[in-house]
């Protein structure tokens, strides 16, 4: 599954540094242009500097991408909300980085990255009568990595953890309090945009 191959020299990553160690991003910019776009330029003009993953739950997603840090605030370059941009090579599997939103068209700044290391077999087995939405090698990569196929079509996937998926299951360990929201600040550092070498 192409999602899951290492980035090509002279492609563009994103290195996300936080407090816990770096977590390297593959992009997507052909299947989802407006998402990239939109994050590189956040990344690049620093708009995400110091802000923190506001939501942590274990076996599901770590999210962060909002400056207010309630969950509630953000906006995307264009300062205004965008559509999403669904692609069948592309799902929520473990290490997936997707746009956070609340329903459809509504992406901002917030974004999560997928943690989940397993799929209820049922899901699975829902799969193979969806074969338009879960091509085979959807299934098997859900199947043997993890992930969250609920959220497929519901949240854009624009980008893939090929590197540092141990600082991912460090943060999804924190402890946390109302609202999922770690006990003690997980920051983000700064997000570097660079070519892969």
């Amino acid at each position: 599954m192409n999602q899951l191959q290492q980035p090509q020299a002279g492609e563009q990553i994103a290195v996300m540094h936080t407090n816990h160690g770096d977590i390297s991003l593959r992009l997507f910019p052909e299947q989802a242009p407006k998402a990239v776009e939109n994050f590189v330029t956040h990344a690049q003009n620093g708009y995400y500097n110091g802000l923190i993953f506001h939501r942590v739950i274990r076996d599901f997603m770590i999210q962060g991408g909002d400056p207010t840090g309630t969950g509630c605030g953000g906006e995307s370059i264009w300062g205004a909300p965008f559509k999403d941009e669904f692609d069948p090579a592309l799902h929520n599997i473990r290490g997936a980085l997707s746009m956070a939103n609340a329903g459809p068209g509504t992406n901002g700044s917030q974004f999560f990255i997928v943690q989940a290391s397993s799929v209820h077999p049922q899901l699975l087995g829902q799969m193979q009568d969806l074969r338009d939405y879960f091509p085979e090698e959807a299934e098997n990569a859900y199947r043997e990595h993890g992930g969250t196929p609920h959220l497929d079509y519901h949240h854009t996937v624009f980008g893939q953890v090929f590197d540092g998926m141990a600082v991912v299951d460090e943060i999804a360990a924190v402890k946390t309090g109302p609202q999922d929201r770690p006990c003690e600040d997980v920051i983000i550092e700064s997000i570097e945009i660079k070519e892969y070498v």
